[in-house]
């Protein structure tokens, strides 16, 4: 409350009004204790002092995330500050740790989706805004890291939104725990799949609420060590079973009533049901369907969840068969008997139902009938039968029912709980409570006092957690405080619960009145007593409602009504409840009457008969009353025990109105509900210790005004705050660690005294305008008055003026009529004359053109004729040249071959090589014949098809002579037979006859003529294939012609062959005479050397196999075994030089070769070594797995940028050149004439692989190979195939470690970034205020300089290492969209970070990344700047100026056109200027854009303000081959380690 100290005029404050509950007002009189305020709706109030609260006048507008942040923690400000939240949607505000969750009643996706549950994942409470997924992750994680039992509290009345609550808790619980199942369930799934069942047969519609939960639930989501989900029990209490006879209008009777009259057609016909209305049991209500509510969907939707949860389909079949048998026993009613006090089944209709409940329930129909209307007594005498009046028999109908419909709810629970399964080794939990709220109406039985009980039960236990984290509030800050007294309800406890004695009472032989003295001098709860006249035959609801009166007359939380003999009223801490207690002995009964369990016991359906199971005769006998009070009070002590050892976290959900409709915030309503949910209770409590609280920094900018001297110390803030505490004078307050901590209405004192200092210094300011206002209107008069002076003058001047000008433009107008008759003239002469020159000059041209055009014409046909006459001369000349030149070198060869031949009679050695070689020749001799005879033979086979075509031709023109001759006879036969035919003189036959012969002849004609095109058209098509035989033939001989050109090369190769091994032998006889002369002994040393130096032919100028190039001899050994010494060792085989060949690479490629001209060593070496070895052409081979290994093994230090930036570099290199090199076998990609030449090759190394004097040849052809490399393609085989995919993996992998690496550098960086950090208290001096803010300027740029740099210091490092520009491009593009969707999201999280100084601070590190982009230059950093865009338009919104006179349109299509509805919505209502104190968007745009957000969210599928974060790889190998340029590999130096190997020679050429 105020004191006068604090209210003085002018002061805002809070009074209370019936309507709106507190209404805001401005005071403008004190007097004494009282005050007159006007209030914001116009009217004038006149309030005590001690029942007005102050109004924090400084208040965001969108209110505050956390309530205990409020200036002043009292009831009109929490009901201020939920209400400005949810007009903005924010449905979720904190108080300490307490949620209130306000329902919406529409669908809000965006904050429950997947994208929100990652958000909210992990994030330390209170640093997000306040949501239920905040509750459950850090219940989830004190559970996991603790080790303690949690448990979730969720309370409210009906209609609050408790069941949608828990489904949300127990989503994200299943979100950080989820684990399969067995057989495909999970066990979450049946956690969730459980509410659908359970909200079907224990959820209906109430005056409140169309989804009210009639049952309270406590789920316990058990995890294992290592917090997955291990499983689940579900707890319930208490029923309501007196609704399944008895509804109220405009209520329902539980949905699965509902929902199984509208199952399919097939469904109803077999449980012969129809509509609700003919039902007794529902038509009591006239309310039979739901706005919005599909009954047939859901049906299949609750069948579907009865799968899940484990339900099969016959347990599901009987389900039905039961609640349609409870439909059908509603429907049976009774008539009198024909005895005293007996009944019958009133008509046929009744009959009918009877029976069909029978048959659905599988019992004899009789029985079921008599356990209606009679009544069995057993005495010890004898067995009486007694019947039941028409009144009696409903009762027993109506008990009968509930009961059932109790057992099979109860059955439901037991299902679903052995479904899930509980985890016996489980040492952790969270319970998740759905418990329905404090109950108040106009009539209150038995269901009202157990719930009012629960919430007595629930609220003692949530005062007493209040109280504990007030006080581990105050020990955390380490100040001086006292244990707190708060008012406990203990007392109400007591009344309704407390127990009378231990056992059952002995009343036997004592009359009624001696049995209610002997009660009441035992006095014990409402629930004893009830329980105890529930077991006396004879009591009533009166002698019931007596004892209550005599045994709690002296109760202060008992009233007794004065005009009721059976009502009776408690004093809740919600407030007093009246209850009525006509029915409480009825239902407070819980056993089943005999008859009805021996019948059903009995039932042939097993699942009926198991719901009443035969009752063990030991426990009839000693214990024959139960009541439901009693068993209620067990389950909530067990309930109590249960959350008394874990760890609380409560939920309190709100209704704002009670139409159930969004966009209603009703203030008394609210106020009620905070009430019963214990909310002002524990602001209560707080307000009893120190209920405001703020930080140093906070109160210091508040309140550092007050005291400006002491800001300008150099003390702490903490001192600083002490000395503004002193000079005020306040006592009673403590400072902790971090905190002042005010008692209450201190608050309201420092602001009163912060008020006058404002008020003082606005007076000055005021008293200044006033002066500059008086000066400016007087310096405006004077200027008005000089200038009315002036103008006056001007006035006199302009006339004198206006004469002069109209003289003047007179003679102006004359000469300008004149000037213009005289151009008029001009200018028709002078376009006459154009026009002629135009046509003449035309004429002219066209001629210029004709004739220019035909000397273009006759030079071209000149210049093609002298192109094809010097063309055909010039290859007559190159044709003849080349045949003098071949026989010329034919002639020289021939003589050096006589040479040779007299060489190599004087050398016996070598003769069996000439010998080898001469076969050669002949073998190539004989090859040339056999394609001669070939080419022979294929003349002769064309030469016979085309004799065969001929013969066919010469055929078919005999044909077509026979038949013209076959024509021309039947003509003449038809010509002799009309003539010879006499005269016809009415013979009708006749004619017929001879018309139908000329008819015949006719078409026979015809026919005849088809043939004859036929065979004609066969001649033709006979000389097309005879031309294309001809052409085919023509062909071949020009094949034969190539083929022979190809043996005059071969010749010429064979010759140069037989110039080498002549150059061999002259160095083998040299070396057989060094030998000789060196070694003593006589037996001759010969050694072959490795390498051939091959010099320049001086006659060609040709280089026959490279300058210096190394050529491996195939063949170990030499024909002549008695020249080989004894001691030599043999050469090693090709394979283990090639093994040799492929570790020397491996082990070259494993270290750091550098880069040669921009490209990288490493992938041009593997490259030209694949190419070379032929590695991409074999079907097997290792050399591709050993590389792959290399390079997995060189990045496995995923932290080394460098390394990875190398690799990244090869990897995408080599990928180019094997993209642009190898093709899928079958491909047709090369040119004929390259096919041909390659298989000439081939057959050549084939034909002389085996002889040892081949390897000259094989460098040959080594060399032309060489050069044909950068024009053919390779057929690849599946292993390099497969290498190529594994290098493109790799680079995937390698692309994605760096970008990851610089994501990991960068994102602790941005959570500093994301919001602008507090400037030290020296800002707040008027004198080192400029000074002050270039420190902040350069301590808040800080962070954003150093993600520039770790963003330079990769480019460099990628930069180093020549990484393809496009892919450094792609991840800074992808950098920078994580950057725009970290800060984004974060931006629309945290309502601390929209702010107007946030938003600069945003807006100067965004400065710096675009710097840096413009500094990397487009090459490099492409279009990553654009990523940006939702960042840089939200943070231009939040920095512009004026946003209440900006509109929807200028919003979304200038200012912000990326951003959503929802985006721009959330930044609209979370803004707030804590710099310039201006406002956010008008309240006209935020109720467009609301309106737009329902239409979007009833189209889309979701409608998510947050943004995803695309983590995948954003190219392909085309693009990478697209972006790169061609790769010059020739000119690449090898390194060092294999340039002087032997075996990698080649990769010495240069290309020519």
């Amino acid at each position: 409350m105020a004191s006068l100290d604090n209210i003085i005029v002018g002061s805002h404050v809070w009074v209370e009004d019936a309507v709106l509950a507190w209404i805001d007002g401005e005071v403008f009189k004190v007097d004494g204790n009282e005050i007159h305020v006007h209030t914001t709706n116009g009217k004038t109030v006149v309030a005590n002092i001690s029942k007005v609260f102050p109004k924090d006048t400084e208040a965001l507008p969108g209110g505050v995330d956390d309530m205990t942040k409020l200036s002043y923690l009292h009831e009109p400000g929490v009901l201020q500050n939920l209400a400005a939240r949810y007009e903005l949607n924010e449905i979720y505000t904190y108080t300490g740790n307490i949620l209130i969750a306000v329902n919406p009643f529409q669908r809000l996706p965006h904050l429950y989706d997947t994208h929100m549950m990652e958000q909210y994942k992990g994030a330390a409470f209170g640093e997000l805004s306040p949501h239920v997924f905040a509750v459950a992750d850090v219940a989830y994680r004190a559970m996991v890291n603790e080790g303690k039992n949690n448990s979730i509290l969720v309370s409210g009345e009906s209609g609050a939104g408790k069941t949608e609550t828990t489904k949300m808790l127990m989503r994200y619980l299943a979100y950080l725990g989820g684990r399969s199942g067995i057989e495909g369930r999970t066990v979450e799934q049946q956690v969730l799949e459980s509410n659908p069942v359970l909200e079907a047969f224990g959820n209906a519609k109430t005056v409140r609420n169309n989804n009210s939960s009639r049952f309270g639930k406590f789920v316990e989501i058990q995890f294992d060590k290592s917090g997955r989900i291990s499983g689940a029990a579900v707890r319930t209490y208490l029923l309501e079973r007196s609704r399944v006879c008895q509804i109220n209008d405009p209520e329902r009777n539980y949905h699965c009533f509902y929902l199984l009259c509208a199952a399919p057609q097939e469904d109803v016909a077999k449980y012969k049901l129809g509509n609700p209305q003919s039902f007794h049991y529902l038509n009591q209500s006239k309310c039979f369907k739901l706005d919005g509510v599909d009954e047939a969907q859901e049906y299949l939707a609750t069948r579907r969840a009865m799968d899940i949860v484990g339900m099969n389909e016959q347990e599901q079949e009987s389900i039905f068969r039961v609640v349609a048998a409870i439909l059908h026993i509603g429907n049976i009613d009774f008539a009198k008997g024909p005895e005293i006090d007996s009944s019958v089944i009133k008509d046929e209709k009744s009959r009918f139902h009877l029976n069909t409940a029978a048959e659905l329930l599988m019992c004899d129909a009789k029985g079921l009938e008599d356990a209606f209307i009679k009544r069995v007594m057993v005495t010890p005498e004898e067995v009486i039968t007694r019947t039941l009046d028409p009144a009696s028999a409903i009762v027993s109908r109506d008990g009968f029912a509930k009961t059932v419909y109790s057992r099979l709810f109860d059955w439901l629970v037991d299902k679903i709980n052995v479904s899930i399964g509980q985890d016996p080794n489980s040492k952790s939990l969270i319970g998740v409570l759905d418990i329905y709220g404090f109950e108040s109406f106009k009539s209150n039985s038995f269901e009202q006092l157990c719930i009012n009980y629960t919430n007595e039960k629930l609220q003692q236990h949530f005062n007493q957690h209040v109280f504990k984290m007030e006080q581990e509030e105050y020990t955390k800050e380490e100040i001086n405080w006292s244990y707190i007294e708060f008012v406990d309800n203990q007392d109400v406890l007591d009344l309704i619960e407390k127990g009378i004695v231990d056992g059952p009472p002995n009343f036997s032989g004592l009359h009624t009145e001696d049995i209610l003295v002997s009660i009441s001098s035992k006095p014990g709860g409402i629930i004893a007593l009830l329980d105890e006249a529930c077991m006396f035959p004879r009591s009533t609801h009166e002698t019931f409602a007596q004892k209550l009166y005599q045994t709690f007359k002296n109760n202060k939380r008992f009233i007794k009504p004065k005009l009721s003999r059976t009502n009776f009223t408690i004093s809740h801490y919600a407030g007093e409840v009246t209850y009525q207690a006509d029915y409480f002995l009825d239902k407070n009964k819980d056993y089943v009457v005999a008859e009805h369990q021996d019948l059903l016991n009995a039932s042939k359906c097993p699942f009926v008969s198991g719901l009443f199971p035969p009752l063990p005769e030991e426990s009839s006998k000693s214990s024959k009353f139960s009541s439901i009070g009693s068993r209620f009070k067990l389950q909530l002590q067990s309930l109590m025990e249960t959350l008394s050892s874990t760890e609380p976290f409560y939920i309190r959900c709100v209704k704002p109105n009670n139409v159930l409709k969004p966009a209603i915030f009703e203030n008394s309503n609210v106020i009620q509900q905070l009430r019963c949910g214990g909310v002002l209770e524990a602001i209560r409590i707080s307000c009893a210790g120190y209920p405001t609280r703020r930080t140093f920094y906070e109160f210091l900018l508040r309140f550092g005004l007050l005291a400006p001297e002491v800001l300008e110390g150099n003390s702490d803030d903490k001192i600083a705050c002490q000395k503004i505490l002193d000079k005020m004078g306040l006592k009673g307050y403590q400072l902790g660690k971090s905190k002042v901590f005010l008692r209450a209405g201190q608050m309201a004192e420092l602001d009163a005294r912060r008020a006058e200092v404002l008020g003082r210094a606005a007076r000055t300011i005021q008293r200044q305008i006033r002066t500059y206002i008086a000066r400016k209107e007087f310096l405006m008069l004077r200027k008005t008055t000089i200038h009315l002076q002036s103008r006056w003058r001007g006035r006199l001047a302009c006339k004198l003026y206006e004469h002069m000008r109209r003289e003047a433009a007179a003679v102006k107008i004359q000469k300008n009529l004149r000037r213009y008759f005289a151009r008029k003239s001009f200018l028709l002469l002078r376009s006459s004359a154009i026009a002629l020159q135009i046509g003449l000059r035309a004429m002219t041209a066209r001629n210029d053109f004709r004739f220019k055009k035909q000397t273009k014409a006759s030079i071209h046909i000149q210049a093609q004729w002298r192109c094809h006459r010097d063309y055909s001369h010039y290859m007559r000349l190159q044709k003849a040249t080349l045949s003098y030149q071949c026989a010329w070198r034919q002639r020289l060869a021939r003589k050096e071959l006589r040479k040779l031949r007299m060489a190599a009679r004087e050398t016996g050695a070598l003769k069996e090589a000439k010998d080898k070689l001469e076969k050669r020749v002949e073998e190539l001799t004989w090859r040339l014949q056999l394609e001669r005879r070939l080419r022979t033979d294929l003349e002769e086979a064309k030469a016979h098809e085309i004799a065969k075509l001929q013969d066919s031709l010469h055929e078919a023109h005999l044909q077509v002579d026979e038949a013209k001759a076959m024509v021309i006879k039947e003509r003449e036969a038809a010509r002799k037979a009309i003539e010879e035919a006499p005269p016809v003189i009415k013979e009708t036959p006749i004619i017929v006859q001879d018309t139908e012969k000329i008819n015949s002849l006719t078409a026979e004609i015809e026919n005849l003529k088809v043939s004859l095109l036929t065979a004609n058209q066969a001649t033709e098509t006979a000389n097309i294939a005879l031309a294309e035989a001809q052409e085919q033939n023509n062909g071949l001989a020009k094949r034969v012609e190539d083929a022979e050109m190809r043996a005059d090369q071969l010749q010429d190769n064979v010759q140069r062959l037989e110039e080498k091994l002549t150059n061999l032998e002259s160095e083998t006889h040299v070396l057989r005479q060094q030998a000789v002369a060196i070694s003593p002994t006589s037996r001759a040393l010969t050694t072959r050397p490795r390498t051939t130096i091959i010099q320049r032919n001086t006659e060609n100028g040709n280089v026959m196999n490279g300058e210096s190039k190394t050529s491996v001899e195939s063949n170990p050994a030499t024909p002549n075994s008695r020249e080989l010494p004894n001691d030599d060792t043999p050469q090693k085989s090709l394979n283990e030089k090639q093994q040799e060949n492929q570790d020397l690479l491996v082990e070259c490629i494993s270290k750091d070769l550098g880069f040669s001209g921009g490209r990288p060593i490493a992938a041009c070496l593997i490259y030209r070594c694949l190419l070379h070895w032929r590695s991409f052409e074999v079907e097997r081979t290792s050399i591709f797995d050993r590389i792959i290994q290399s390079i997995g093994s060189a990045i496995e230090a995923q932290d080394n940028t460098d390394v990875l930036s190398y690799w990244l570099s090869n990897s995408s290199t080599l990928l180019l050149l094997l993209q642009r090199t190898l093709k899928a076998t079958g491909a047709s990609s090369l040119t004929p004439q390259r096919r041909r030449t390659s298989a000439l090759f081939g057959r050549m190394s084939q034909g002389i692989r085996a002889s040892p004097q081949s390897a000259g040849l094989f460098s040959f052809n080594s060399r032309i190979m060489g050069g044909l490399n950068d024009l053919r393609q390779v057929e690849a085989k599946y292993p390099a195939l497969l290498f190529k995919q594994q290098l493109t993996a790799f680079l995937e992998k390698i692309y994605g470690m760096i970008r990851d690496n610089l994501k990991k550098e960068i994102s602790p960086l941005l959570a500093l970034c994301i919001q602008a950090p507090r400037t030290s208290r020296a800002s707040l001096l008027k004198g080192s205020r400029s000074q002050a803010n270039a420190m902040a300027q350069q301590a808040l740029i800080a962070h954003w300089r150093s993600i520039v740099k770790s963003l330079t210091n990769y480019l460099k490092i990628m930069k180093a290492n020549f990484v393809p520009p496009f892919l450094v491009r792609k991840v800074f593009t992808q950098i920078f969209s994580f950057v725009n969707v970290q800060l984004f999201n974060s931006l629309l999280l945290r309502r601390e970070c929209c702010s107007f100084s946030n938003g600069e601070y945003l807006k100067a590190g965004l400065t710096e990344l675009e710097h840096w982009c413009y500094d990397a230059t487009e090459e490099y950093a492409g279009s990553a700047w654009d990523e940006l865009k939702h960042i840089r338009q939200a943070v231009g919104f939040l920095v512009i100026h004026q946003k209440p006179k900006k509109t929807l349109a200028e919003i979304t299509n200038d200012l912000c056109p990326v951003l959503s509805i929802q985006q721009l919505y959330r930044i609209s209502t979370m803004y707030w200027d804590d710099k310039y104190g201006t406002h956010s968007v008008s309240s006209d745009v935020i109720s467009s854009m609301r309106i737009m957000m329902t239409e979007d969210s009833n189209t889309a599928a979701s409608s998510s303000f947050l943004l995803d974060d695309d983590s995948s790889i954003p190219f392909s190998v085309d693009d990478i081959s697209k972006s790169m340029s061609e790769i010059e590999i020739a000119d690449v130096d090898p390194p060092p380690l294999v340039r002087q190997n032997s075996g990698f020679a080649f990769l010495l050429q240069r290309k020519e």
